[in-house]
């Protein structure tokens, strides 16, 4: 049996877009509660009945939280233009060799506005 496990995460972050046209919202310095979702796909272990343990997911999740958490994205290394594609890009960069059976991040901005990154 294979699966899809969905793990949510959150942050809070400012950040300001570097590169939107002149005038636009976005270039002012704002801040938003991130919610980021983590999915995994495998085989289910027939033996203990799931797949992972969410606790690796947390493992691997607290040093990425620890940098963005309370943070102005655009001095996180790497972020410096934070749009939710970026950061959807960061996070799987670090996660993906702590996590091997990641298949996607979803970071949502807003409450409805999200995107996913399923790698490239």
């Amino acid at each position: 049996m294979n699966v899809t496990l969905v793990h949510e995460f959150r942050f809070e972050a400012a950040h300001r877009l570097p590169k939107v046209p002149a005038g636009h919202k976005c270039a002012r310095l704002h801040g938003h509660s991130f919610k980021i979702e983590v999915a995994i796909a495998g085989p289910v272990d027939p033996e203990t009945g799931w797949f992972i343990d969410f606790g690796v997911l947390h493992d691997a999740w607290e040093p990425l939280y620890d940098a963005l958490d309370h943070r102005l994205l655009n001095e996180v290394e790497g972020l410096d233009n934070p749009t939710s594609e970026n950061l959807a890009r960061w996070i799987w960069v670090r996660l993906r060799p702590a996590v091997p059976s990641l298949r996607r991040i979803t970071v949502y901005e807003t409450c409805c506005a999200r995107c996913e990154y399923e790698g490239d």
